[in-house]
C-alpha cells in the first residue's frame, strides 16, 4: 500500500477512535426523509422534498439571504410546524426583533416557545466591541439551550446582526456547538446574511426573491400583502451538490379593526 494511503487510513482510524470521523471528507448517508426522528419538517411540502424531508436533526444548519428574502417567514413556518408536532422550541433573538403577535398569527404555539432576547446593535458606529460581546453572549445562550436538551428546534436569529461580528467568532465556536447537538433530536438553525457556519451533515439554504422576466412577482390585493415567491437554493455539505427549489411563502398583513 502506498505511503500516502497508509497515512490516510491511520488518520481515519484515529479520528473514528476519538469519534471525530464526521470531520472526514467522505460522504455521509442522507437522513431518512420519512423518519421524523432524523429530520424536522418545515411544513412546506415542495421545500421539504428538496431538502430530503426537512432539516437534519443533530446538525447545525443555516438559512441565509438578504433582507426581505423570506428568512423570517421560513423560520416562522419551522417554529409553527415544530410546535404543532408537540415539540419544545427555542429562539435566541440576537437583535430582539421577534414579534409575538405575528408569531401567534403564524401558528406558533407560544406556550412551547423559549424566547431569549439579545441586544446586538445593527449600526454600532465605532462601538464594534459592543456587538462582538453581544454576539458572544448570544452564542453562549445558544450553547446553554442546546446543552439542556429536550428542544426539537433551536434557532439563533442573527440575520440582521452585523456580519463582521459573526465572522469574528472563531471557527471552533461552530464545532463546539455541533458537538453539543450531535446524536440528539434537535434541529439547530442559524440565520444570517451570508453562510458562516455549518456542520458536516447540515444544510445551508440560501433564500432570494424569485424573478421572472426581470421583474419580481409580488401580489397585492387591497390592503393585504399576499406574499411573494422565494427561490431556495439548497447547498448540501460534503458532496457540495446544489439543488434549486421555488417555494411560495404567503404573508398576510394584520389589519387592526
Amino acid at each position: 500500500m502506498p505511503l500516502i494511503e497508509t497515512s490516510r487510513a491511520t488518520l481515519e482510524s484515529l479520528l473514528r477512535t476519538r469519534q471525530l470521523d464526521r470531520t472526514l471528507t467522505t460522504a455521509l448517508a442522507p437522513p431518512d426523509p420519512h423518519d421524523e426522528y432524523a429530520v424536522g419538517a418545515t411544513g412546506l411540502t415542495a421545500f421539504d422534498a428538496a431538502i430530503g424531508g426537512g432539516f437534519p436533526r443533530g446538525q447545525l444548519s443555516e438559512i441565509t439571504g438578504a433582507r426581505s428574502s423570506g428568512r423570517a417567514s421560513l423560520v416562522a413556518r419551522m417554529l409553527a410546524a415544530a410546535t404543532a408536532r408537540g415539540e419544545l422550541v427555542a429562539l435566541v433573538d440576537a437583535l430582539d426583533m421577534f414579534d409575538v403577535a405575528s408569531a401567534a398569527q403564524a401558528g406558533i404555539d407560544l406556550d412551547r416557545l423559549l424566547w431569549i432576547r439579545g441586544h446586538v446593535v445593527s449600526h454600532p458606529g465605532f462601538c464594534r466591541d459592543m456587538n462582538q460581546r453581544a454576539m458572544e453572549e448570544a452564542v453562549r445562550a445558544l450553547a446553554l439551550v442546546l446543552s439542556a436538551g429536550n428542544f426539537g428546534l433551536v434557532v439563533l436569529d442573527a440575520a440582521e446582526a452585523p456580519l463582521e461580528a459573526l465572522k469574528r467568532l472563531p471557527f471552533t465556536t461552530w464545532l463546539r456547538l455541533q458537538r453539543l447537538i450531535e446524536g440528539r433530536q434537535t434541529v439547530c438553525v442559524l440565520t444570517a446574511g451570508e453562510p458562516v457556519a455549518r456542520s458536516a451533515a447540515g444544510l445551508t439554504v440560501k433564500l432570494g426573491r424569485e424573478r421572472q422576466e426581470g421583474r419580481e412577482r409580488l401580489r397585492f390585493d387591497a390592503q393585504l400583502f399576499e406574499g411573494f415567491d422565494i427561490e431556495a437554493r439548497v447547498i448540501r455539505a460534503r458532496a457540495h451538490a446544489r439543488e434549486g427549489a421555488s417555494v411560495a411563502l404567503s404573508t398576510l398583513a394584520h389589519v387592526d379593526d
